[in-house]
């Protein structure tokens, strides 16, 4: 790295090039409370250049009472490193969940000083949680099966009876022979799209390009259900393909859409649906029996300034049969995980009122009939 660095050896060194390289975000405190230094994450996190840090106290950074001053005074009383988990460092500047493991240690060659290293939760917390919704989408897989075998035929017979009863029933009673007929396709409906999760076959894959998927989503959703929202794109050009099967992601993008748009409301006149795409690197799994790792540096976002998600449904979203909806079946958001799952991804959701987000991560088409190490269901995330 060119950029220079107040404590280290000398510029553009290893050991400068070795603290920029690495993933979570490092910062130097000097004596006075000033941030000394700070590594290329540690800019990306607190979203500032390091010439700006420099010019702030750590507790311009942090929120007000933060356990991390308390750190960092008893790491300079003791001499010694200590350690915090899961401590929230959002701010005003800074919204939003931003839960961080803190380590910190005094620098011994300069007097005073203490190294703060954050590594943040909010990513190893969310594949935990992801993992729970695929074992959740697994678990469904039987229950579809047999739904489909022992109910949908049952149903079968309970109609045809309703129909004969119709032929022969009073005007009254038509109406109760009708309901009886629109309740048997109503279950039968929703038993229809269980089985899409007991479909197992391999899915066909091509490389395929995020940003036509997204553009035929946001055109059948300004025909339909959005026309009375404004959609933002913010795209990265330069992204390479997803080897993905282009349907499953008009399905999984369009039942995103549809989910913002009805979170807006139709009533709503600032109404806004954004549709970003990026490149993240630094988030990997880790494949069971074996030291394999892949990586998802490719990230696909639907944002919405909604009211968001209440926070007793957060840990149970991508559950079968969870909802908001009067009407809804509760198996849209887990269709939408497996599909995800399928494809060697995961997704994730970040809700807040006024923002939520809906982030699926995939792995890169590497041109060689494959995605970067594809993923089998099931991994495991890497801490």
């Amino acid at each position: 790295m060119s950029r220079a660095h107040a404590l280290s050896p000398a510029v553009g060194s290893p050991a400068d090039a070795m603290l920029n390289a690495l993933p979570h975000p490092v910062i130097t405190v000097a004596p006075d409370g000033k941030i000394a230094d700070a590594n290329v994450a540690a800019e990306q996190f607190f979203d500032s250049s390091v010439a700006v840090l420099r010019r702030h106290l750590l507790r311009d950074l942090v929120p007000f009472g933060s356990p991390l001053l308390t750190l960092v005074e008893q790491v300079r009383q003791r001499g010694a490193a200590v350690n915090e988990y899961k401590v929230d460092l959002a701010t005003p500047r800074n919204p939003g969940e931003r839960l961080v493991d803190l380590h910190v240690a005094p620098l011994p060659e300069y007097v005073d000083h203490v190294v703060v290293m954050l590594q943040e939760r909010t990513i190893a917390d969310k594949m935990d949680r992801q993992l729970t919704h695929r074992g959740a989408a697994r678990s469904v897989i039987a229950l579809a099966a047999m739904l489909a075998h022992e109910i949908k035929n049952p149903l079968s017979g309970i109609r045809g009876a309703a129909q004969l009863l119709e032929q022969s029933a009073a005007d009254d009673d038509r109406s109760l022979t009708k309901l009886i007929c629109d309740e048997t396709d109503r279950i039968v409906k929703l038993v229809d799209r269980m089985e899409v999760f007991a479909d197992e076959r391999p899915v066909e894959r091509e490389p395929v390009n995020i940003h036509v998927v997204l553009d035929h989503v946001k055109r059948l959703a300004q025909t339909g259900f959005a026309r009375h929202i404004k959609f933002v794109e913010e795209y990265d050009p330069s992204l390479p393909p997803v080897l993905a099967n282009r349907d499953q992601l008009v399905q999984v993008f369009l039942n995103l859409v549809k989910n913002a748009a009805e979170a807006i409301g139709e009533t709503a006149t600032d109404g806004e649906i954004q549709l970003t795409t990026a490149f993240r690197p630094g988030v990997r799994l880790s494949v069971p029996g074996s030291r394999a790792r892949v990586s998802l540096p490719l990230e696909f976002c639907v944002k919405d300034n909604g009211p968001g998600v209440p926070d007793d449904l957060m840990p149970h979203l991508f559950d079968p049969f969870v909802t908001t909806k009067r009407t809804g079946s509760g198996l849209g958001l887990a269709l939408v995980a497996k599909i995800v799952n399928d494809h060697g991804g995961i997704i994730e959701c970040e809700s807040q009122p006024r923002r939520t987000v809906f982030r699926v991560l995939m792995p890169i088409y590497t041109g060689e009939g494959g995605a970067s190490d594809d993923v089998p269901a099931g991994s495991e995330p890497v801490r």
